[in-house]
C-alpha cells in the first residue's frame, strides 16, 4: 500500500508568507499548520484553506516540531517552514518515492535560498540541505534552541530536486532573527560550556565575513552578497557578545550565593 504524507508548517505571524507557502502543498494526504498564536491573520487564512490548525506555545523551533509530530496521522511527515515552497519537482519526486516505497529513512533536501530579492549562489549558502522529508517514527529533532537538526535512527538518503527558501525580504526581518538566535545562540553555547573569551569577540566576526565573502566568493552575489556577509558577522559578535552578558551574570550568582554562605 502506498505511504502517504503530512506536511507540517510551523507559524507565528506570517500572513505575508503562508498562502503561497500552502499553495505549494495541498496535494499531501495532510497539512498541519502549528501556530504559536498568531496576533495577524496567519491561522485565520489557514482555516480558510481548510488545513488542520493547531495552537501550542512556542518555546523554540525544535521543540514546537518534536511536539506536533506524534500527533500527525501519517508515518511519513515533511516539514515546510512558511517562507518555504514546494516545487513541482520536488512534489514530483516525493510522491515518486512513496508511491514506489522509500528506500532510506529519511532524506535531505537541498534548498535554494533567497535575500533581499536575489538567490544566493555562493557564500557557503550553496551547500545549504535540511533533513525534513523523514518516517517520524525513526527520528526527532535535536534538543537545540538553533539549528537543531533530526536525529534520524535508520537510513539518509537525498533528493535530487530543491526546496526554495526565501529567508529575509526586508532588514528589519532578518534583524528580528538576528536578535532571536544570538540569544538562542548564546544559551546554547552556555549549556555546551563554552566559555566566553576576547578573542572570539574579537576575530570570529572577521573571520566570518572573510569565510564566506572571499573564500565562499561571496563578492559573486553581488550587492546582496555582500550585506549577507556583513550581517552574518554581526550575528556572531552579536551571540559572543551575549555569551559575554551571560558569563557575567553567572559570575555575579556565583558571588552572591559564595557571600550567602559565608
Amino acid at each position: 500500500m502506498k505511504d502517504k504524507l503530512s506536511v507540517v508548517i510551523p507559524t507565528f505571524n506570517e500572513a505575508d508568507n503562508i498562502a503561497v507557502c500552502l499553495d505549494s502543498v495541498l496535494w499531501a494526504d495532510e497539512v498541519i499548520v502549528v501556530d504559536s498564536f498568531s496576533t495577524d491573520s496567519t491561522a485565520q487564512i489557514c482555516k480558510n484553506y481548510g488545513v488542520r490548525v493547531i495552537e501550542h506555545e512556542y518555546v523554540n523551533s525544535a521543540s514546537q516540531k518534536n511536539w506536533i509530530l506524534p500527533q500527525v496521522s501519517n508515518r511519513w511527515v515533511l516539514i515546510v517552514d512558511a517562507d518555504e515552497r514546494v516545487t513541482d519537482s520536488l512534489r514530483d519526486e516525493i510522491l515518486s518515492l512513496l508511491d514506489s516505497g522509500p528506500e532510506s529513512d529519511g532524506y535531505w533536501i537541498r534548498r535554494r535560498n533567497c535575500f533581499m530579492g536575489r538567490e544566493i549562489r555562493h557564500c557557503g549558502w550553496e551547500r545549504d540541505k535540511v533533513l525534513r522529508f523523514f518516517d517520524r517514527t525513526k527520528g526527532r529533532y535535536e534538543e537545540k534552541h538553533v539549528h537543531a537538526e533530526v536525529v534520524l535512527h535508520g537510513r539518509v538518503g537525498f533528493l535530487k530536486t530543491y526546496l526554495l527558501h526565501d529567508s529575509y525580504r526586508d532588514f528589519s526581518a532578518y534583524l528580528t532573527k538576528l536578535d532571536r538566535y544570538s540569544d538562542w545562540g548564546s544559551r546554547d553555547a552556555a549549556k555546551r560550556g563554552k566559555s566566553w573569551v576576547i578573542a572570539r569577540l574579537l576575530f570570529r566576526p572577521s573571520a566570518r565575513f572573510m569565510r564566506m565573502y572571499i573564500l565562499r566568493v561571496g563578492f559573486l552575489d553581488g550587492v546582496q552578497g555582500f550585506m549577507l556577509c556583513v550581517l552574518a558577522a554581526v550575528s556572531v559578535f552579536v551571540k559572543y557578545a551575549k555569551l559575554w552578558r551571560l558569563s557575567r551574570s553567572a559570575e555575579g550568582t556565583s558571588h552572591e550565593e559564595t557571600r550567602t554562605r559565608a
